[in-house]
């Protein structure tokens, strides 16, 4: 009988004749994922086949009818309706219950909409440190789903604080505080920034059971003035800020790298939380790449309140 080994389970068991991927993940107590119960309505059993594709039978009609929907990959199969005739190396790709709701995730943004407006607010920008090395050893495939799946904890964080994500570049985002309620909105950037460096702490388990390795993130956070208004084709307008305070909040999170810190924030904001903030080390007469002048940017590492 050919056998399936499954990752991350690290598991090699016999696959029946006639049997799908699913029902012998299933029969081998297998904590497969499936949650229209095995009827090609979902998504959620899908696997990416790493070794012996050619081992695996045709799509099916019900399995054609949903990959049209989602364009799969050749490699991305539907457990629930694939058969095989030898040896296939799987990965599970839907592990667990946070996976199960980012892969149903079909609300549209509801970010707001405004034509140009001066305004003050809190500008974080955050970036995954190494990533490249990270990603590196890994199929494409899974570099999304990390990706997307980072940036969907990151986003619950965010909004939880009242903000909202602006943009994304790469595996880098830029998150607005103050936008529509400009109170406190540097104390909410900077909550918001200390909840995502423990949501990455608590990714890096996740990460570390599935690819023996994790990351780490930095974070800037400055107050200022920008420009918020709507850009974009006129069939996709986006609303984002723009100014030298967004510049400044990228220079800030990048200096991160330079003083071994994970989150700093600029004087401008600092004077704003500076009753809540706990302080690590200050750094006076800062340099910021691209920008002239010194700029003074503290570390901060938690909140009173």
């Amino acid at each position: 009988m050919p056998t399936i080994t499954y990752l991350p389970d690290n598991k090699s068991v016999e696959a029946e004749q006639g049997e799908t991927i699913l029902q012998t993940s299933l029969r081998h107590g297998i904590p497969h994922t499936h949650v229209c119960g095995g009827n090609a309505r979902c998504s959620t059993c899908r696997v990416i086949i790493l070794d012996g594709l050619e081992n695996c039978l045709p799509r099916n009609s019900k399995e054609r009818a949903l990959v049209n929907c989602l364009h799969f990959t050749p490699q991305i199969r539907l457990a629930c309706q694939t058969l095989i005739t030898g040896p296939v190396t799987v990965r599970r790709l839907v592990l667990d219950a946070a996976d199960v709701e980012l892969t149903s995730q079909l609300t549209p943004d509801k970010t707001p909409i405004t034509a140009g407006e001066e305004k003050k607010i809190a500008i974080l920008f955050a970036d995954i440190r190494r990533f490249t090395a990270f990603s590196g050893s890994l199929p494409p495939y899974d570099v999304i789903h990390v990706l997307n799946r980072y940036f969907d904890q990151m986003g619950k964080v965010i909004n939880r604080n009242g903000g909202y994500i602006d943009n994304y570049m790469g595996d880098g985002l830029m998150a607005l505080f103050g936008v529509d309620d400009p109170q406190e909105a540097a104390l909410r950037a900077t909550r918001a920034g200390l909840g995502m460096l423990e949501a990455v702490e608590q990714l890096g388990d996740y990460l570390e059971n599935i690819y023996a390795m994790s990351f780490q993130i930095g974070i800037g956070v400055h107050y200022g003035e920008v420009v918020i208004g709507s850009i974009g084709a006129r069939d996709a307008r986006r609303m984002t800020a723009i100014g030298d305070a967004v510049n400044v909040a990228s220079r800030i999170e990048q200096a991160n790298k330079e003083y071994g810190t994970r989150l700093l924030v600029s004087g401008h904001a600092y004077d704003e939380i500076r009753q809540q903030a706990r302080v690590g080390r200050e750094f006076a007469d800062s340099a910021l790449k691209g920008k002239s002048g010194t700029y003074k940017l503290y570390e901060i590492i938690g909140l009173n309140t």
